[in-house]
C-alpha cells in the first residue's frame, strides 16, 4: 500500500494534478487518421513469464504498435524530485517507468509518451485511436516479445485521474500506455486530460531476429501536459 500511497499524484505527463474519479466524455477531441499500419514482429512461442515474486523478467527495450504506427525504442522513466513521473527527453520516443513490473511480470506496467510538440506529432499523437484487439508488442533487452492485447482506451481528467486504477496492482501482467490529450489550454500550455490505454498480456515469444530502432539524434520541445 506505500508504494500506491508514493504514485498519488504521479501521472501528470508534463504537468497537472492527479486525482481518483473518472471522465467519461473526451473534450476537445479532434479525429486523425490512422498511421499506414506497420508488420508486426515475429517469433516462436515460448511459456509465459512466472509471477513477478517467481521469476524476474528481462527489461523493457523497445515497442511496437502497427494498429497506430507506433515503433520506438523505450527510455528507462523515473520520478522528479518533486514526485512526479519523469517524462521521455524526445517527443519521438516512449518510457517505461521503473517503479512499475516490468512487461511480463504480474502488476500494472506503466508507458507512457508525448501526444505532440511545437513541432509536430509526438510518438503516442494517436494513441486515442487504439482499440479493443489491438497488438502492442513490447521487446526485452533479453531478445524476448511480449505481446498485448488492448481491452480499452479512456480519458480521464487530470483534476480526477484514477490513480490506483492506472497504477495499482493487478491479478495477471498488463500494459497501460499513457499519454496526454483531451483540450488544449492556451493560457497554461497544458492540456487539460490524460489518455490511458489498458492492454492485458496474451503470449510471450522467442526472438528470431534482432529488433533494429532508429537513433533520435533530435529531441523537439514537448508542449506541457
Amino acid at each position: 500500500m506505500a508504494a500506491i500511497a508514493l504514485l498519488v499524484g504521479l501521472l501528470t505527463i508534463v504537468g497537472g494534478t492527479v486525482g481518483l474519479s473518472r471522465l467519461t466524455g473526451h473534450p476537445g477531441d479532434v479525429a486523425r487518421p490512422l498511421a499506414k499500419p506497420s508488420p508486426a514482429p515475429h517469433g516462436s512461442f515460448a511459456a509465459p513469464p512466472l509471477a513477478r515474486s517467481a521469476r524476474k523478467v528481462a527489461r523493457p527495450v523497445a515497442l511496437t504498435i502497427p494498429a497506430i504506427g507506433v515503433r520506438t525504442p523505450l527510455e528507462r522513466l523515473g520520478r522528479t524530485p518533486q514526485g512526479s513521473l519523469q517524462v521521455p527527453v524526445s517527443t519521438t520516443v516512449a518510457g517505461w517507468y521503473t517503479g512499475s513490473p516490468r512487461p511480463g511480470e504480474i502488476g500494472s506496467s506503466i508507458i507512457a509518451g508525448h501526444i505532440d510538440s511545437t513541432q509536430g506529432p509526438g510518438v503516442f499523437f494517436r494513441l486515442r485511436l487504439l482499440r479493443p484487439g489491438d497488438l502492442v508488442y513490447v521487446r526485452r533487452s533479453g531478445g524476448t516479445l511480449v505481446v498485448f492485447r488492448v481491452y480499452a482506451e479512456h480519458m480521464y481528467p487530470k483534476s480526477g485521474f484514477p490513480t490506483e486504477r492506472v497504477y495499482g496492482p493487478t491479478p495477471d501482467a498488463e500494459l497501460h500506455l499513457i499519454s496526454c490529450g483531451g483540450a488544449f489550454d492556451q493560457a497554461t500550455g497544458s492540456y487539460l486530460s490524460n489518455v490511458v490505454v489498458y492492454a492485458a498480456q496474451i503470449s510471450v515469444h522467442r526472438a528470431r531476429h534482432h529488433y533494429h530502432t532508429r537513433r533520435h539524434g533530435h529531441h523537439p520541445r514537448a508542449r506541457h501536459s
